[in-house]
């Protein structure tokens, strides 16, 4: 087990930047999960931790060694991919033992790391079988224990759980924090869904276009966001955003008013007429019978049994808001609703920037 360290590493493929200024440390047997979406260099960056990607400037070290010029196979990780990468001739046995041959190590050791191995992932009784015999789950299964066998100091997890149904995907999620928990080995894990990433991580990375966005365990970053991309990435259903005109003494939401709760006016630092996007968490909207509150037109219902998420606009507005209610509700397209915000909740945005103006960071 070793620690992972990047310090101001960057990529570059000709003139385009993949990642830029990668900077973070994660401590010895922890699991950190780099999230995303498509495009923002997360891949790239676990790839240049493999030695699969030569980094252009700054310095990776596992464990106490630089390993910039040190070939990938003698860095001692072990990298689970999405599409499982499993030797289709081999049996399951040979696939998990196939890293330990290539070692020589010794036979009787092998034997025994298979079975141990087979155990911990319920496969003891497919180690006949071929690769082509096997459910997409018992694949991947067999992907994370070829991994496992090897007792790297750093597994690489390149969204290993993708091709996977919705059940299995929980179902395995599930087998993989446990087996995380017992064997406690240093794990960077990339995915795009941010639920994954929520459920397994210790600390999220979160990055856009090539830079980190924020670091933080998972409570923190989603009750806390640096920022507008990170508010409306972590959470599902995501935060909404209302474009709003700060007016002194309240908002300006196309054309209808929110007003500030005193506690809240005290702490704005804004100038009449300034443009801001207002992020509020669909919990902390309610219906009400006051007239006087925000007033939205049901768009779409879906029900998802215990709860059901509503999707409303404002009059003669394309904005969608997110809205969960208890899942007995009865609303129907076309239907008004008053909306009451928690104000306590609020998070205010720089329009231009998406860079969070209120509250301060660490102050909620």
């Amino acid at each position: 087990m070793a620690t992972v360290q990047l310090d101001q590493v960057n990529r570059k493929f000709n003139q385009v930047t993949a990642i830029e200024d990668i900077t973070f440390k994660i401590p010895d047997g922890e699991f950190w999960v780099l999230v995303g979406p498509s495009g923002c260099g997360k891949s790239t960056i676990l790839r240049s931790v493999a030695g699969l990607e030569t980094v252009t400037s700054g310095q990776v070290f596992i464990g106490d060694r630089l390993v910039n010029d040190v070939p990938a196979r003698q860095r001692d990780v072990a990298m689970v991919f999405q599409n499982y990468a499993l030797y289709p001739h081999m049996s399951v046995r040979e696939n998990i033992a196939f890293g330990l041959e290539m070692r020589k190590v010794d036979r009787n050791m092998i034997q025994e790391r298979v079975l141990t191995v087979a155990r911990s992932l319920s496969l003891e009784h497919l180690l006949d079988r071929k690769p082509k015999q096997l459910s997409g789950g018992q694949q991947q299964r067999v992907a994370l224990g070829r991994a496992i066998a090897r007792q790297p100091q750093l597994f690489l997890m390149d969204e290993p759980l993708s091709n996977l149904d919705a059940q299995l995907r929980d179902d395995t999620r599930a087998e993989l924090k446990q087996l995380h928990q017992q064997l406690g080995i240093t794990t960077i894990y990339v995915t795009h869904d941010q639920i994954e990433a929520m459920t397994l991580a210790d600390k999220i990375v979160v990055l856009n276009r090539g830079r980190i966005q924020q670091i933080g365990d998972p409570q923190t970053v989603y009750a806390s966001p640096a920022n507008e991309m990170v508010a409306t990435f972590v959470g599902n259903p995501p935060m909404n955003i209302l474009a709003a005109i700060y007016k002194g003494e309240n908002f300006d939401i196309n054309g209808q008013i929110l007003a500030i709760p005193s506690d809240v006016q005290t702490k704005l630092n804004l100038n009449p007429g300034q443009n801001v996007n207002l992020g509020i968490r669909p919990e902390h909207i309610h219906i009400t019978p006051d007239l006087s509150s925000l007033v939205v037109e049901v768009k779409v219902v879906e029900p998802l049994g215990r709860e059901t998420l509503i999707r409303a606009s404002l009059p003669s507005s394309s904005t969608l808001l997110n809205i969960q209610v208890p899942g007995g509700m009865r609303l129907h397209p076309g239907e008004k609703l008053n909306l009451q915000l928690d104000l306590s909740q609020l998070f205010i945005f720089d329009h231009n920037t998406g860079d969070r103006i209120f509250p301060e960071l660490g102050d909620r």
